[in-house]
């Protein structure tokens, strides 16, 4: 590694802003302490009790992002470690306000986006379902309601993250990953993950993960035709797995007896060739089936 890379990357650069900001801030409260109290104690006599949840609900986004200004991305920092340390303690109520502040004062950031929604489907219901007794003592449909229940908060969380990154894959694969691994649901994971290969840039394992759950609804003949028109498609880059699709397409002739004559012919594919400048995990654009 070369010497002093360390100190570059962005994370330290970063840390090292807010250390810079937090001593300035500590300096000033120290010059303003003498005057601080008296003044805070009029103003408090004809105000009601203050909130960061009430920052966000009564003043809004807009208004909130003005009175920070440029400090607006490192007082969002500031509150997603709050949300680890509230994650830790699985205090739900307060975790679920401070996930949404953070997304409210710099909604730029997908990083808060993407683990905001997966505590909200994954963590919490695994807590609540705690709450009332545990896996071994809540009945399957109480816990398939709570389930539910977060899933569709999680669902409006990444809705509205899609206002700001509407053009990230990642985040439809998030819903298609919610409906699949927590909900279960089969036929709406298939649906957000064709949608997925249908965006620009979008990952190549989403068409993929569409046959086979095709397959798992028992639509072998389908996903037999997509993955035929998905493999004549790809480009020759190495991400996009076609010996993997090839193989698929093998097995579902042999389940369907597709007829020696009638099997798929990769030789009969005009190759696609992968643009220079593509990015390893993306170029399947806009894949119709």
């Amino acid at each position: 590694m070369h010497e002093g890379s360390f100190i570059e990357h962005p994370l330290v650069i970063r840390l090292r802003r807010i250390v810079v900001v937090l001593l300035v801030l500590i300096f000033v409260g120290a010059l303003l302490r003498p005057i601080e109290s008296p003044a805070w104690q009029v103003v408090k006599s004809g105000q009601s009790e203050l909130n960061l949840e009430g920052i966000e609900g009564s003043l809004g986004q807009g208004l909130v992002v003005g009175v920070l200004g440029g400090f607006r991305a490192i007082m969002a920092d500031f509150m997603w470690i709050r949300v680890n340390t509230i994650w830790e303690r699985r205090d739900r109520t307060k975790l679920d306000a401070m996930i949404r502040l953070s997304t409210t004062l710099d909604p730029r950031q997908s990083f808060f986006w993407f683990n905001g929604a997966r505590m909200i489907a994954y963590d919490v219901p695994n807590w609540r379902i705690r709450e009332e007794g545990g896996y071994s003592e809540v009945p399957d449909s109480r816990q398939d309601e709570i389930n539910r229940e977060q899933a569709e908060q999680a669902f409006i969380f990444l809705e509205k993250a899609r206002e700001f990154h509407p053009d990230e894959p990642k985040l439809v694969v998030e819903v298609a990953q919610i409906y699949l691994n927590r909900l279960k649901d089969i036929p709406n994971a298939a649906d957000w993950f064709l949608k997925t290969s249908k965006m620009p840039n979008a990952p190549y394992f989403a068409a993929r993960i569409y046959a086979e759950l095709l397959r798992r609804q028992g639509l072998d003949r389908e996903a037999y035709d997509y993955l035929r028109e998905l493999y004549s498609e790809l480009p020759n880059d190495p991400y996009a797995q076609k010996n993997i699709i090839l193989e698929r397409i093998r097995t579902l002739e042999s389940i369907l007896e597709v007829q020696y004559l009638l099997r798929f012919n990769p030789g009969d594919v005009s190759p696609v060739i992968a643009p220079a400048n593509s990015h390893p995990e993306h170029s399947h654009h806009g894949h119709n089936h």
